[in-house]
């Protein structure tokens, strides 16, 4: 790793003496990933714990003495009493009973060097269990500009562990952590049976006031209060205009899916259009040449051609995350929630549903409340993910027409944000009939830390977006091809019989398939073609254009060329455009959904209760956006 301002960072070449195992354990919003990507750089790995579905991060790093390290970066938690199972993770690890996994001979407690009064409780109870363990005090660099002044000494003294500052985000601090670390490890301290046990209501009670008596010994108030952060917040947390900020956000996020990533797609586009045309003419005409151009380019290069706007929708919730605005969000959103029968915790992973609906039921794991969280897991594949944005993107570029509203406005984007708004209305109104249907009863009240406002790291969040743009071509390679051959083979035999007059795809078994299956989505005005797309795009969303790519190249007749979108607009009314559209905003048109839900409940219950519930939504959405688009003339 490189140092920065004359930091030095722990080595990567040095030969290995011996190696050890800690963990990073502290408060949500106290920059540990930060300081864990600091510390192992690339050299990491995410998987699952044995068991559970809790992700496990680990990562490597040789120290200046030639150790080898493994860093465990555990989740965030506020206290080994815990409440969900991501906290239950971390307790099991802090206490060295997590099956198949050994005990850390070390840990480092993460502290937001700004907030200290919360993880102390932790650092406490840290104590109590007689693990060794180091503070570290984080986002040390902005405590000394708030001129916030902290008793290091004493408050060592009072927890019984060594303290580091470091700035993570800047690699400071990095080299006398290490060495505080390798210390605790040489010492190997740890009591052979933890005194820790599940804490009584009145042990809590002592605990928060043992905490706060420290608190107030050694951590004195700033000489420069941050009275910005106070006034920043008064105008983005106040209850109207910090909802009208906060939907002017959403509204140019997805304003610019549209608008910035245009250039990038024409460009793509082309390329592939061009690649397509270079191995029609250098290829003879026949099995092999259609294989090539028809099912692997027009496949996936109609699927990655949407990579610039996943991108930015990911670079604009990067952003909103590293500020600290997300949980400024979180808190603007929680009456709103709250009415609709959602725990206010349930923002966050509704919000990284936006991404992809799993990463974003798996967090649900934060909720305390069982009730709470099974419902905000059925409501969250209703969040327009990003696998939706091919299927959007390609319908409303191929049917709403490139103009402006009011001179400014982009009325695809504005098309573009309803279907986002409708994927978020029809979550609180699911949520709502949930609540009170089946789980009569008051929602609990949210609490959460505001970190403070910073300016986001450029370094992390193009890291983050490469590492997104990663993830989606891998996907594209793993699931899109392979399905783009089997929907190519099926799209092209058997072959239409001697004297066929028709188009030779409608002899094909993708033919006869969907053939067999319009009179189901003839109501909604779904035609063959899109049926069959729904089947294999049950895989991943974004396999459906990626079908109509394949079924519409293979059976262009009479030398018919163009995009995809051009072709869809000869072929399809606006009125099945629309109904497509409706139904893309309900269907579970996603398999992996499914199975992340049976895992996270442990039963195949609720998946089945979220395909049935979704299904149906998507069949009346689609049948009442068809009809009523006929009777206005739009069929």
């Amino acid at each position: 790793m490189t140092p920065d301002s004359g930091a030095a960072a722990p080595s990567v070449a040095s030969p290995l003496a011996d190696t050890a195992r800690i963990a990073l354990v502290g408060n949500p919003n106290s920059g540990k990933t930060a300081l864990f990507n600091a510390l192992t750089g690339s050299r990491q790995k995410v998987a699952n714990y044995a068991g559970v579905t809790v992700e496990r991060k680990e990562g490597v790093l040789t120290a200046p003495s030639g150790r080898q390290i493994r860093v465990l970066d555990l989740p965030g938690t506020y206290s080994l009493r815990a409440r969900s199972p991501d906290e239950a993770v971390t307790r099991d690890a802090v206490l060295g009973k997590l099956a198949g996994e050994d005990a850390p001979q070390a840990l480092v407690c993460v502290a937001d060097a700004t907030n200290l009064r919360l993880v102390l409780r932790l650092a406490l109870e840290l104590k109590q269990v007689g693990r060794p363990f180091v503070l570290a005090l984080n986002m040390f660099d902005i405590a000394q500009r708030q001129g916030l002044r902290i008793d290091v000494e004493r408050l060592s003294t009072e927890i019984g562990a060594p303290i580091v500052t470091t700035v993570a985000t800047r690699k400071r601090g990095l080299p006398e952590l290490l060495d505080k670390v390798e210390a605790l490890v040489d010492r190997q301290t740890l009591t052979a049976d933890n005194a820790w046990h599940e804490p009584s209501p009145a042990e809590i009670r002592a605990a928060h006031a043992e905490a706060q008596r420290i608190f107030k010994a050694c951590v004195k108030p700033p000489e420069r209060p941050d009275t910005v952060t106070g006034k920043i917040d008064g105008v983005l947390l106040h209850p109207v205009a910090g909802l009208v900020i906060l939907l002017g956000l959403l509204f140019v996020m997805f304003q610019a899916v549209f608008t910035w990533a245009t250039p990038a797609m024409d460009g793509i586009d082309a390329g592939f259009a061009a690649l397509i045309e270079l191995t029609n003419a250098s290829l003879p005409k026949g099995l092999l040449t259609s294989f090539i151009a028809d099912g692997l380019i027009a496949g996936v290069g109609s699927v990655l051609v949407f990579l610039p706007q996943i991108l930015i929708l990911f670079f604009f919730i990067l952003l909103l995350e590293d500020s600290g605005y997300m949980a400024r969000a979180a808190f603007l959103m929680d009456k709103i929630m709250g009415g609709a029968g959602l725990h206010g915790r349930a923002f966050i992973p509704l919000l990284s549903s936006f991404a992809c609906a799993i990463p974003g039921i798996m967090s649900t794991r934060v909720i305390d409340n069982r009730q709470d969280r099974l419902t905000t897991i059925l409501v969250a594949p209703l969040m327009t993910c990003s696998a939706r944005i091919p299927v959007y993107t390609l319908i409303i570029g191929a049917f709403i027409p490139q103009q402006t509203v009011w001179g400014v406005l982009s009325l695809q984007g504005l098309v573009m944000f309803g279907l986002y708004a409708s994927g978020i209305i029809s979550a609180l109104l699911v949520s709502f009939v949930i609540r009170r249907i089946f789980w009569r009863g008051a929602v609990e009240p949210f609490m959460m830390e505001l970190p403070t406002y910073r300016w986001p790291e450029p370094r992390n969040v193009l890291m983050n977006l490469w590492t997104r743009a990663r993830i989606f071509m891998s996907r594209a390679g793993r699931i899109i091809l392979p399905l783009m051959v089997l929907v190519w083979v099926l799209s092209t035999f058997p072959y239409p019989p001697e004297g066929a007059t028709g188009p030779a795809i409608d002899y094909s078994i993708a033919g006869r398939i969907g053939q067999f299956l319009a009179p189901l989505m003839a109501p909604i005005g779904f035609n063959w073609q899109m049926t069959v797309a729904l089947i294999p795009g049950m895989a991943a969303r974004e396999v459906a254009v990626a079908v109509l790519g394949t079924v519409y190249a293979v059976g262009g007749e009479d030398g018919e060329t163009g995009a995809l979108s051009t072709l869809l607009k000869n072929q399809w009314s606006l009125a099945s455009a629309l109904s497509f559209l409706a139904w893309y905003v309900f269907a579970p048109q996603c398999l992996p959904t499914l199975g992340v839900v049976k895992r996270e409940t442990n039963s195949w219950v609720w998946p089945t209760i979220m395909f049935v519930y979704m299904v149906s939504l998507a069949y009346i959405a689609a049948f009442i956006t068809y009809h009523v688009a006929v009777a206005l003339g739009a069929g």
